[in-house]
């Protein structure tokens, strides 16, 4: 049987157009990997012109006691970023705790509740939180959330004050309140990734948990989350990398205490923060303004770590997925099987 060559328009063959013809695509390609290059370059740019800049501060106190290490003294001249390292992931930490669930939750609530009609309005909205400046979220969480939040923080922390790190006197500016700033930063990325992800799951999977007598929430628990779990999982990783590098929302209500705070509802610092309030005054001073590009150092080097996490989350969840073998990809069948002994039928 021979094998025929596409046809295109004036009835000539693709490998017969002239290479003139051909140009567009070839530069399209070669544009798109210089592009591509281009940013891997920047990245590597980026890197060594830190681990340069940094090298004064790390050769004075050490890779590991800079980073681990909590005093940070400019008058002395002592600088160390475990404070900050600390508060940066703590307060990410929270925005997790706070942020994911309610991420998710609503991503299925779009996806599988919503009525249709108003689907498309809220979806929308929950992503028009993305498009507000994080000043605006610091200016709300300064003149909003730190008057009204304080009685009640304040209350928890009398009433639960045998939780540890709960217990103490209620500051203005909190670590607790940044990370409340950051919950509400990351929520609209991680349930449009979630939102996607959900999305995607076959409708057959879910058809057979219905059919075997699943209540809705059943449904969603044994169809759609196992199958949505590593995509959701990297949505979270990515929201985590993006309340890693936050600055000015932080800065406003955070506090500037350069050290581990006693209580989540004291003041803290951040890397990010550390940076943006001081290096006005340290860029003068050699020592001072190299600990300041090694805070930036170390916090590129988290945010990238966390992201390549997420990365390599996602793809080891597709191959045990989609694998060979794979149950979630496999016939309607296999599917109902499975369900049926999650529900113990």
């Amino acid at each position: 049987m021979e094998a025929h060559t596409p046809v295109i328009g004036g009835g000539r063959s693709a490998l017969e157009r002239s290479p003139l013809a051909r140009l567009p695509d070839r530069i399209l390609k070669w544009g798109l990997i210089g592009v591509a290059g281009g940013v891997l370059v920047l990245i590597g740019y980026f890197f060594i012109r830190l681990i340069g800049e940094s090298t004064l501060a790390f050769s004075r106190f050490g890779v590991f006691g800079f980073t681990f290490k909590t005093a940070w003294l400019p008058s002395k001249l002592i600088f160390h970023a475990g404070a900050m390292l600390f508060g940066t992931v703590v307060t990410s930490a929270i925005a997790l705790i706070i942020g994911v669930p309610i991420a998710v939750a609503t991503a299925l609530y779009l996806t599988e509740l919503c009525p249709r009609r108003a689907r498309y309005p809220l979806t929308i909205l929950v992503d028009l939180l993305a498009a507000v400046p994080s000043v605006v979220y610091g200016l709300w969480g300064v003149f909003v959330l730190i008057p009204k939040l304080k009685p009640v923080e304040q209350w928890f922390a009398n009433t639960f004050h045998f939780i540890p790190w709960v217990a103490g006197n209620v500051a203005g500016p909190s670590v607790f309140i940044a990370g409340l700033i950051l919950a509400i930063m990351i929520l609209p990325i991680v349930s449009a990734i979630s939102r996607e992800v959900i999305a995607t799951v076959p409708p057959e999977h879910k058809e057979a948990a219905l059919a075997l007598g699943a209540t809705r929430w059943e449904m969603i628990r044994m169809s759609i989350l196992p199958y949505a779990r590593p995509g959701i999982t990297g949505g979270a990783m990515l929201g985590l990398g993006r309340a890693l590098g936050e600055t000015i929302a932080v800065v406003l209500v955070i506090g500037e205490a350069p050290y581990i705070p006693h209580s989540i509802f004291s003041q803290g610092y951040s890397l990010a923060a550390v940076i943006a309030n001081e290096f006005g005054e340290g860029s003068n001073v050699a020592i001072y303004r190299s600990a300041l590009l090694a805070c930036g150092l170390v916090l590129f080097v988290l945010t990238l770590f966390v992201n390549g996490f997420a990365r390599a989350y996602v793809l080891r969840g597709e191959r045990k997925m989609f694998g060979g073998g794979g149950s979630s990809s496999g016939d309607d069948g296999g599917t109902e099987l499975e369900v049926a002994t999650a529900m113990g039928t």
